[in-house]
């Protein structure tokens, strides 16, 4: 069984990182208002925040995430109200369109290139043609001073903390300057897009050609 490299960091995730990620959760929540009913598919869930986001709109709720720790700590809070599933986003196991809305926030930097592309496709065809897909992540600027400077150095450290294979993998999105980038490779098209941290954060809403 491939080791988890959450399991000591994922009692402590939410307190070192919540008060970044909430702000971008709300952002995401801003740029596609939930309506009761509607499937939500959340890749690389973690502790299943952002789904405790949707659920209070009545959404059907589903997470998808390779950690059984992080994993752990969703099922705990989310309860009966979502089906989580630990295992690879590269093959998920739903249906062709099943989802209004799937999302990735700060999980496709962290995926090696081969993967990072087999989940994007993975996305779009779970999507329903109707529906739409949600990606928050790092971005590559221009960064502005002085908030984005500080953003992105926070951002770097955490990246070299989190080791070796995920600063490569950080870098190597980076280097492709990022989100914009896969958009354009997966045919996908912008319909809002929101830059914020002074250039080095993103959120998008998406839809399929």
């Amino acid at each position: 069984m491939k080791e988890d490299p959450y399991r000591s960091i994922a009692r402590w995730y939410d307190k070192l990182f919540e008060s970044i990620n909430k702000g971008l959760r709300l952002l995401g929540l801003r740029l596609f208002l939930p309506k009761e009913g509607m499937a939500v598919l959340d890749v690389g869930c973690g502790t299943g925040l952002h789904l405790e986001l949707y659920r209070k709109y009545r959404c059907s709720l589903y997470g998808i995430d390779p950690s059984p720790s992080m994993l752990e700590i969703a099922s705990k809070r989310l309860g009966d109200s979502a089906k989580l599933h630990c295992g690879d986003a590269s093959e998920m196991p739903y249906e062709d369109r099943s989802f209004d809305l799937v999302i990735a926030m700060l999980a496709l930097h962290e995926m090696n290139p081969t993967t990072r592309a087999s989940v994007i496709r993975e996305m779009k065809r779970v999507i329903k043609q109707s529906g739409r897909m949600l990606l928050i992540d790092f971005h590559p600027g221009p960064i502005r001073p002085l908030q984005g400077w500080i953003t992105k150095l926070i951002i770097t450290l955490s990246e070299i903390a989190a080791g070796r294979e995920h600063f490569k993998n950080y870098r190597h999105f980076m280097s492709i300057k990022g989100l914009p980038t896969l958009i354009t490779e997966h045919g996908l098209v912008i319909e809002k897009q929101r830059i914020v941290s002074g250039g080095a954060l993103a959120a998008f809403l998406l839809r399929a050609e």
